[in-house]
């Protein structure tokens, strides 16, 4: 079983690279900074460096990267995704930064438990209903499910990145299902 700070990270044993590269530890440097912590689904994927690197461009570029969608909707994409899938690791980590984005710590759980009980707009609705059938029956996304966002306001692009935010983290909640990643602990206090 891999371990950070004396407690289980994951069900794999796998061997980090030692020591990290010095890009790699220059990034885990700007997490702890950032954050006070390096979130264990980075340091889960250190026994393989590309796979590290790889994960990492996909998360910058699709949460933090330009877009017509604001940081917390992508956020809240990550948490209705990993709320269908009953990712434990996601569940924890993402409601914390929908609390912390939002200000609103009741939204964090209402996104968690039932994004439905939560006071959304109607753009922020229709963008979650997708995500959620997406991610339930993606075979069953049809041309009036695309319409439906155009009708909420969203483009092309946004559509594509919101299909691109879910794929994401169902692929992410798949690997933390498989490996029973751990949340760092910290995520349970922030932004309460």
């Amino acid at each position: 079983m891999a371990t950070t700070a004396g407690k289980t990270m994951m069900a794999l044993d796998l061997t980090p690279v030692d020591p990290l590269p010095e890009a790699t530890q220059k990034y885990f440097d700007i997490c702890q900074d950032k954050l006070g912590m390096v979130p264990n689904v980075l340091r889960a994927y250190t026994h393989d460096i590309t796979k590290l690197n790889a994960f990492t461009a996909m998360y910058n570029d699709l949460m933090l990267g330009e877009s017509g969608l604001t940081k917390l909707e992508r956020e809240m994409i990550a948490v209705v995704v990993s709320s269908v899938n009953k990712c434990w690791y996601c569940l924890v980590a993402h409601g914390a930064a929908v609390r912390q984005l939002s200000g609103d710590p009741k939204l964090g759980e209402a996104m968690v438990m039932n994004f439905r009980a939560a006071d959304l707009d109607a753009r922020q609705s229709a963008m979650l209903h997708f995500a959620e059938k997406l991610t339930e029956t993606p075979a069953k996304i049809d041309d009036g499910d695309r319409q439906a966002l155009r009708d909420a306001g969203f483009s092309d692009r946004d559509i594509f990145d919101i299909a691109s935010v879910a794929g994401f983290y169902n692929m992410s909640n798949r690997v933390a299902a498989a490996t029973d990643m751990q949340p760092n602990d910290e995520y349970h206090a922030l932004a309460r």
